[in-house]
C-alpha cells in the first residue's frame, strides 16, 4: 500500500485530496499545524492519521516522513490580502517551509515521489494567453509585498527541481489556476463575491443591491471546480513525467463581471457593480493553456454554473447560520 504524505492537508485542496486518495486505498497522513480555520465540512476519515505539526520546524517533517513514499506538497500561506498583510509570514512558510521538507526527503530515502503545489501566480501578467508552462516566471517588483507569494512558489519549484541530491526520486510541480468550492475560505474570488452581496444585501434579503468590486470587472479569470483539481493532481502524480510542470485548470476564460452576473442570478439578487482601484500588482488576465495534462487524460466534469450553484448554496448557509 502507498503511504503518502499531505503537507497543508486540512487546507482547501489538502482535505479533499486525502480523501479521494483514502478512497484509492492510500495511506494517507495529513500534516499541518491548523493555523487557519478551515471551513470545509468534508470529515476527515478515521482511516487518515493527522500530524499537528509546523512546516517551519524541520524535526517535525523528519518524523512525518520518516516511512512515506509519496509526499503532496501543498502547505502554503494562501489567501491574495495575506501576501501584502504578511509577506514576511508567507516567505518564511513558503521557504522555511520547502527547504526543511527536502531535508527532511533527503534524510528519509524512502520518499519516491513528490508533487509539489505551485501557483500561478507565478506568470503575473504573462504574454501569452492561454498561458502555457514553459512561458517565463515573473517577479515584476521586489519592492511589492505581493509577490512574497509568487516569487516564494517559483523558488519553490526551483528548489524541488536542483536542490534535492537523490537523482531516484521523481519531482512532479503543478500550478493551480483559480480552484473554487464549497468551504474555501473567504480569500478568493468566488466566496469574495458571496460575502460581498450577503453584506450588502441584508443577508441575502433585499433583492437589488450594490457591491464594490477590485478594478473594472473585465478582468479575466479561468475557474476550477475542486473536484477536477483533485482529479487532475491524482492523474499527475500517476501519469506525470519526471521534472515536469503543469498547468492545473481549465482553459474558459470568464470576465468577473460574468461571475457576478452569475452569483447573482443564483442568489435571485439584482448586483449593481461599483468600480474601484485593483490592488498593485493583480493580473488582468489568466487563462491556462492546459494541453500538457489533457494529454494524459484529464477531462473536466464539471461546468462553471454547476460548480457555482454547489459553491453558492454552501457559502449561502454558511453566512445565514454562522453570523
Amino acid at each position: 500500500m502507498d503511504k503518502v504524505l499531505i503537507t497543508g492537508g486540512l487546507g482547501f485542496i489538502g482535505k479533499k485530496l486525502a480523501l479521494e486518495l483514502q478512497k484509492q486505498n492510500k495511506k494517507v497522513t495529513i500534516f499541518d499545524n491548523s493555523s487557519r480555520k478551515n471551513f470545509n465540512d468534508l470529515k476527515i476519515s478515521k482511516k487518515i492519521k493527522v500530524i499537528n505539526g509546523d512546516i517551519r520546524n524541520k524535526s517535525d517533517l523528519i518524523k512525518a516522513t520518516k516511512n512515506i513514499d509519496t509526499v503532496f506538497h501543498l502547505a502554503f500561506i494562501n489567501g491574495t490580502k495575506f501576501f501584502y498583510s504578511k509577506p514576511k509570514l508567507v516567505l518564511e512558510v513558503g521557504l522555511k517551509g520547502t527547504l526543511n521538507l527536502l531535508d527532511a526527503v533527503q534524510k528519509s530515502k524512502k520518499v519516491k515521489k513528490i508533487i509539489l503545489a505551485s501557483s500561478s501566480e507565478i506568470y503575473q501578467n504573462p504574454q501569452k494567453i492561454p498561458t502555457p508552462e514553459e512561458i517565463e516566471g515573473i517577479v515584476p517588483d521586489v519592492k511589492n509585498p505581493r509577490y512574497s507569494y509568487g516569487s516564494a512558489k517559483l523558488i519553490s519549484e526551483i528548489l524541488l527541481l536542483h536542490y534535492l541530491n537523490r537523482k531516484k526520486i521523481k519531482r512532479i510541480i503543478f500550478r493551480p489556476h483559480n480552484v473554487y468550492g464549497p468551504g474555501m475560505g473567504f480569500e478568493h474570488v468566488v466566496p469574495e463575491i458571496i460575502r460581498k452581496i450577503f453584506l450588502a444585501s441584508n443577508k441575502f434579503k433585499k433583492k437589488e443591491t450594490s457591491i464594490v468590486i477590485n478594478g473594472t470587472g473585465h478582468e479575466t479569470r479561468s475557474f476550477c471546480y475542486i473536484d477536477d483539481a483533485v482529479r487532475s493532481i491524482i492523474l499527475l502524480a500517476k501519469k506525470g513525467r519526471d521534472k515536469s510542470i503543469y498547468n492545473v485548470g481549465n482553459n474558459d476564460e470568464s470576465k468577473i463581471l460574468d461571475i457576478i452576473k452569475k452569483i447573482s442570478t443564483i442568489l435571485n439578487i439584482r448586483v449593481k457593480i461599483i468600480k474601484s482601484k485593483s490592488p498593485l500588482g493583480s493580473a488582468k488576465r489568466r487563462n491556462p493553456d492546459i494541453k500538457k495534462i489533457l494529454n494524459l487524460g484529464y477531462v473536466k466534469e464539471f461546468e462553471l454554473n454547476e460548480g457555482l450553484i454547489q459553491t453558492v448554496k454552501w457559502y449561502k448557509n454558511f453566512f445565514l447560520n454562522n453570523r
